[in-house]
């Protein structure tokens, strides 16, 4: 196919949201954007485009040309990508925290392989990267600097020895949970077990530290924040996680968090996904999920248990009469501000969940409308050096440190800690 001019691209792009005199690719911000993100690149926390790779094209993702997706498909391709001005990013290699932990392991592999093969494929647009100083390099020769981040402590099966194996293979942080409570860690999403950390799990931590990869909150349980933060020689990062006094969720960050983001020189990377964005949102999706229960719960609940099409018909007589709230690219913007209010501008980021989510914010529909955050943040007021920040000094900051403290750690042994074996 015909490759079509990247300066096209913006303009086939651009969100509805935003009118023609607005549309930072043009607009008033377009010069400044420009100059900030050619000195810093920018740098997305969270990406699950692997994975919607996997789950969407199967085997051939590893042949299939990427640089231009059907964006009702995928939020993301190469040429968006290149659109959004992107000059980092690290790639999620997210597995289902349902799987055996044998089988997580076996996906993670799998996962890492497609950002290694994206980069072998792609050369002119990615490269792998490992240090803050190699992301800047990469940037400064015009390629995608590329991390990976393990998205769940069950991926490394309860060993040490294959999340060192994850590091040797590129990975950059580690998400301590994801969606489900294990063995060692509690998630925000599950009931808890633990009250945050067991010693194992300390001991994690303390490996991340030893190893320099990145300490991961996102998806775990406020408990575990705190344990977490309290273990740890290097600052951490919320990878993709929003203010939860302006959505109350767990999976956000409360403002007793944030201080202590704050003291531990950490980063709040903010979310992109509706539910975690907009309150409205939230409570319209734990309204319908309640509604779809009430009307079909087998095998003894419901109104119209055994009659799947009286049920359907009755969600959408609900979803009618209850139409889904919108979230903004203000209400993202309120957020980044909130973080930056209670912890400083020094410990916000930006971590999308592109390709993780469903709904994302009006404005925000794929790798390409970065440049409307920022130009949002400009039109309030931000000046270009709280803008850089934003964009990727801040994370560049953390993972820096994180290297300094692997370095003061680097005569220390590696971490041979194990899980309390499972009751028989």
């Amino acid at each position: 196919m015909k490759m079509l001019s990247l300066a096209l691209v913006p303009l086939l792009f651009a969100s509805p949201a935003l009118h023609a005199a607005d549309d930072p690719a043009t607009g008033p911000y377009a010069a400044r954007i420009a100059r900030v993100l050619k000195a810093t690149p920018l740098i997305d926390g969270h990406n699950d485009w692997p994975e919607a790779l996997a789950e969407k094209a199967k085997d051939a993702r590893w042949t299939m040309d990427l640089r231009r997706l059907d964006p009702a498909t995928y939020h993301t391709d190469v040429e968006r990508l290149r659109a959004g001005r992107v000059g980092g990013q690290f790639w999620s290699v997210w597995v289902s925290a349902d799987l055996p932990p044998v089988q997580q392991v076996k996906d993670t592999l799998d996962a890492i392989g497609m950002v290694h093969s994206l980069a072998a494929r792609y050369p002119q647009d990615f490269r792998l990267v490992r240090t803050a100083a190699e992301m800047r390099a990469a940037h400064k020769a015009g390629r995608i600097g590329s991390l990976m981040g393990v998205e769940g402590g069950g991926q490394i099966d309860g060993s040490l020895a294959v999340l060192r194996a994850y590091h040797q293979l590129g990975a950059a942080y580690l998400t301590l949970t994801h969606s489900r409570t294990i063995g060692w860690a509690d998630s925000a999403t599950d009931n808890p077990q633990h009250d945050g950390l067991t010693p194992f799990g300390e001991a994690v931590v303390h490996e991340l530290n030893r190893l320099g990869m990145l300490v991961d909150l996102s998806h775990v349980s406020e408990a575990t924040m705190l344990d977490a933060l309290r273990v740890t020689k290097a600052p951490v990062i919320f990878s993709h996680s929003n203010a939860r006094a302006f959505c109350d969720t767990p999976r956000n960050v409360s403002d007793a968090v944030l201080k202590q983001v704050a003291a531990n020189g950490g980063v709040v990377m903010v979310n992109f996904a509706a539910q975690y964005v907009s309150e409205a949102r939230r409570v319209w999706g734990a309204d319908r999920s309640a509604e779809i229960a009430r009307n079909n719960a087998p095998p003894f609940g419901g109104l119209y248990i055994g009659d799947p099409e009286g049920a359907a018909r009755a969600l959408a007589a609900w979803e009618a009469a209850h139409p889904k709230p919108q979230a903004t690219i203000s209400q993202v913007a309120d957020h980044v501000e909130h973080i930056v209010k209670v912890a400083g501008i020094d410990h916000v980021g930006i971590g999308s969940d592109f390709d993780g989510v469903g709904d994302l914010p009006e404005g925000l529909g794929g790798v390409q409308t970065y440049p409307a955050l920022l130009a949002e943040l400009m039109r309030r007021g931000w000046s270009d050096a709280d803008i850089a920040k934003l964009a990727g000094e801040n994370i560049l900051r953390v993972m820096a440190a994180a290297e300094k403290t692997a370095a003061a750690m680097k005569d220390e042994p590696e971490g041979s800690a194990m899980p309390p074996a499972d009751p028989a």
